[in-house]
């Protein structure tokens, strides 16, 4: 069993930055993929970024390549989402989810995680 805890949304001006964390605990939290997916209002949930358990691979939705960096602390069982540029577009409850399949992520496969973590709000005003 894997719990994953997110941390770091927020109100922020557009243009701004946030830094988001997703804690995650279990014995083998570390083997697993992560990746940050959001919500909007009225919208599906769609992945936003994800890193392999090495974090040599990673992934980025274009909406936000270039704006937005993921990386990992193992030691820490820590993911980050760093935010740059934000944009009132990318207000969204952002949610952090677990996969042992990298395919998972590269499809996009929102039904298929392992587990996922509560959510954290982030709102963008413009």
């Amino acid at each position: 069993q894997v719990q994953l805890v997110e941390s770091g949304g927020g109100l922020v001006q557009a243009g701004g930055s946030l830094r988001l964390s997703c804690a995650a605990s279990g014995r083998t939290s570390s083997s697993y993929h992560m990746g940050w997916f959001r919500q909007a209002p009225g919208k599906e949930r769609e992945l936003v970024v994800a890193i392999s358990w090495s974090g040599l691979a990673t992934y980025y939705a274009d909406s936000v390549k270039g704006r937005s960096t993921i990386s990992r602390n193992n030691s820490k069982n820590t993911v980050y989402l760093q935010m740059n540029s934000l944009k009132a577009e990318d207000t969204a409850v952002y949610y952090c989810a677990a996969a042992r399949d990298w395919g998972f992520f590269k499809s996009a496969n929102v039904a298929a995680m392992d587990y996922w973590g509560k959510g954290t709000l982030v709102t963008v005003s413009s």
